[in-house]
């Protein structure tokens, strides 16, 4: 098996979200967006291990953002997991972050290890500080440094695939919008460890209208994209962030397989 079906896999794994519109996505922007959920999946998996006090997590984090920083063309894919060998505990996402990096072209691969150093960087200043929010601008730089950030480097992508060209702030909306799905949706999970996403004050009810709000200019991002891959693969997320939204709300615990499937198949036809 090569490095881009083992990734597919591994992706395939960890996401049933973003497996379906990255497996549907043509060669080399493929590559290039596997990587960049890999990368990022790789730190996120830190923040969230709780296995590991937060000071240990904001070190490993600053210290994969100065090996992605110091990435090369010719870095070996031991340099970008320099100072993992000791945290076997870590998921295999993590571990074969290496892998994962040197995974996209190397035209792109560079902007890619960029992203992936800015958000390790931000995640690491959230684990310092125990990701306290308690105001809404509180809350809008947390979902812009782990999604929003991600809306940006979307951009990117697209414009270095095929010259397509989205609105960058509706692209920080589109990430800001899925990542207050989560939150929602991960809303116990997160309180079991202390963690609290919520501004001071707010119930349930703001948190749907943040991530209403949110997902209103991910539409219009969606919205103004040409046919073509990019269109393709934003509209499945997006759906799929509608239909989480709306069983939330009726008081379910997400969306079952059955419901996935009819979402995807309204998407991508």
């Amino acid at each position: 098996m090569n490095l881009r079906d083992n990734a597919l896999e591994v992706l395939k794994q960890t996401s049933r979200t973003f497996y379906i519109p990255i497996n549907l996505l043509p060669s080399k922007l493929q590559e290039a967006v596997a990587s960049a959920y890999l990368c990022m999946r790789a730190i996120d998996e830190i923040e969230d291990c709780p296995e590991l006090d937060n000071v240990t997590k904001a070190r490993l984090l600053r210290g994969i953002s100065l090996n992605l920083q110091a990435g090369t063309d010719g870095s070996a894919i031991e340099h970008f997991s320099a100072g993992l060998a000791d945290y076997i505990l870590l998921p295999e996402v993590t571990l074969r972050i290496g892998e994962w990096a040197l995974l996209a072209p190397k035209t792109i691969a560079p902007r890619i290890w960029d992203a992936t150093a800015a958000m390790a960087d931000r995640m690491a200043y959230w684990a310092e500080n125990n990701w306290e929010i308690h105001t809404e601008s509180d809350l809008d730089r947390y979902t812009f440094s782990v999604a929003g950030a991600v809306g940006l480097l979307l951009s990117d992508l697209w414009a270095w695939y095929d010259g397509t060209r989205s609105d960058r702030t509706c692209a920080i909306g589109f990430g800001r919008g899925l990542q207050a799905v989560n939150i929602i949706r991960n809303r116990s999970e997160d309180l079991s460890r202390d963690v609290n996403f919520f501004p001071d004050g707010w119930r349930d009810e703001e948190m749907h209208a943040y991530a209403r709000r949110n997902l209103k200019l991910a539409e219009g991002y969606t919205n103004a994209l040409p046919p073509g891959p990019a269109l393709d693969f934003c509209k499945i997320p997006l759906t799929l962030a509608h239909g989480t939204l709306e069983v939330l709300a009726l008081g379910k615990d997400k969306l079952s397989r059955s419901d996935v499937l009819t979402l995807v198949e309204r998407a991508t036809h």
